[in-house]
Parts: structure tokens; sequence; C-alpha cells
């Protein structure tokens, strides 16, 4: 089974607690990415996806809302030399679309739903078909 280090996105989108919410999902929206990672220094601090904003939005989303008000803290993460079969894991039975992944502690990369999906497709379905 592939490793995850070989499937991760490295070009990640990393933001602090105490920027604005509208802020960060317009830097989203203009990267096109799901999630973005909360670094407090080096460490990961939480992670925000369009989920955790969409339930800002509906519990009425204040305009001075920071992403620490919103994110999901502390998040489930995954190692570079782990499987894509444990990431797929990990994320059905947490439901996450999104795994920030950690080499000692630091943030290496985040792995998506949609990079397990390219995995599948590429294993399984010839080219040009």
């Amino acid at each position: 089974m592939p490793l995850v280090d070989r499937h991760m996105s490295r070009d990640l989108l990393t933001v602090e607690p105490g920027m604005p919410v509208v802020a960060v999902a317009q830097r989203m929206a203009e990267r096109n990415v799901g999630a973005v990672l909360v670094l407090e220094g080096a460490r990961l601090a939480g992670i925000m996806t369009e989920r955790d904003l969409m339930r800002a939005v509906a519990r009425g989303l204040r305009d001075d809302a920071v992403v620490g008000d919103c994110m999901t803290a502390n998040p489930e993460t995954i190692a570079p030399d782990d499987t894509i079969e444990h990431a797929a894991v990990l994320m059905i039975h947490g439901g996450y679309r999104h795994l920030p992944v950690m080499d000692g502690g630091v943030v290496v990369g985040v792995l998506s739903m949609r990079d397990l999906v390219q995995v599948v497709v590429e294993d399984s379905a010839p080219r040009g078909a």
C-alpha cells in the first residue's frame, strides 16, 4: 500500500488563530482549498475546514470572528510513513476530509480525501479510459 508522503500536499495554506475568519475564507477560495492548517508558532493548533466555516455561518458568524473561534482544535493527524489505507480508515471513521501530516511534531503536509481518490483511480483505472 502506498505511503502518505507520496500523495500528500506540501503546498500548505497556514494561518494563525487570531486571523479574521472572512479573510481566511477568501484565501481558501483563492487557493481552491477546503482546509487550512492553524499554527501557533510551529505548533499545530487546529484545522479550519469548509465544514467549520459552514457551522460558523449557521451559528451567526460575527464580523469580528477569528479562526480560533471556529476551527477544529487538536485535529487527528497522521505520519508521512503511514499507509494510505490507514489514512482512509482514520478519515472514514472520524468523518474527516483532511488529515494534517506530522513528522516529529512538525507539520509537513496535508492529506485530503481527493488525494485518496486519486490513488484509487491511478491503481485501478487504465490510462485513457
